[in-house]
């Protein structure tokens, strides 16, 4: 009964479907999360009667019979449109204007993993760091003596110091993207890894050619959807319990044929 094993492979594809659709809700209020679907493909086909095979020297068969073996996810897509923005005036919130691009962080073994969540913080010792405390990459680190610090659509942090009203530059943020974002691994805290799939980084200054532009007091929220990921939940549900009712139904004939009597 070739039905059962192709309803369980419906049945196992939804339930990871929920289980992604589930964590695009619970992050629907984490800054710069990136929300994700899931994508698939059917399995191989039984084959049982070949279209072309030849029923007489001069005639062959137009359309064959062939029978579908169930359903397999191929991958989790993350979708990396724009968030909404939420102004929060607060000077070390910064904001990449445009679907593409990335910080740059240093992760404590040295290695770099690359955010969209531009809220970052001061350590005690002035270094502008994630909430987690990796250092943004290129290091900045804020003179104890600043009284304002301005950040410059293309990436310029900029200090007046107290008293005074010179400005002078502390640092540059820089900006990397991939020519295949999807491809970046997801390792939690809003941080992504490099991969063979996305490509190598391709850095550069906000607002120069390829690069978007920063805004500084504001913040990109989750771009997922309540209203799109409730309808996909809906989907979702209503799949997995026809998948089930195919088994059930499966069952029943089997359970009939079990009962049938023989007659003399």
């Amino acid at each position: 009964m070739q039905s059962l094993y192709t309803a369980a492979t419906g049945m196992s594809a939804q339930q990871l479907n929920l289980d992604t659709i589930s964590n695009n809700l619970a992050n629907v209020s984490t800054v710069g999360f990136k929300k994700q679907r899931v994508d698939f493909q059917d399995l191989l086909y039984l084959n049982l009667k070949p279209a072309g095979s030849p029923t007489s020297p001069e005639t062959n068969i137009p359309v064959g019979i062939q029978v579908g073996e169930g359903v397999k996810p191929v991958d989790t897509k993350r979708i990396f449109t724009q968030g909404p923005v939420q102004n929060t005036n607060n000077p070390l919130d910064i904001l990449i204007q445009g679907d593409d691009g990335f910080f740059k962080v240093t992760l404590p073994d040295g290695q770099i993993a690359y955010t969209r969540n531009g809220n970052f913080n001061r350590d005690a010792n002035g270094n502008v760091v994630t909430s987690d405390g990796y250092f943004l990459d290129p290091p900045v680190q804020i003179p104890v003596d600043a009284s304002q610090v301005q950040i410059t659509p293309d990436g310029k942090i900029m200090m007046t110091p107290a008293g005074t009203s010179q400005q002078s530059q502390i640092g540059q943020i820089e900006l990397s993207r991939f020519v295949n974002s999807s491809g970046l691994e997801a390792m939690g805290s809003n941080l992504f890894l490099q991969t063979a799939a996305s490509g190598d980084p391709i850095e550069g200054i906000p607002g120069s050619i390829g690069f978007a532009s920063v805004q500084q007091g504001a913040l990109e929220q989750s771009n997922v959807d309540v209203t799109v990921e409730m309808v996909n939940l809906i989907l979702a549900q209503r799949a997995f319990e026809l998948n089930s009712r195919a088994v059930s139904t499966v069952d029943n004939m089997m359970g009939t044929v079990t009962n049938m009597k023989q007659f003399p």
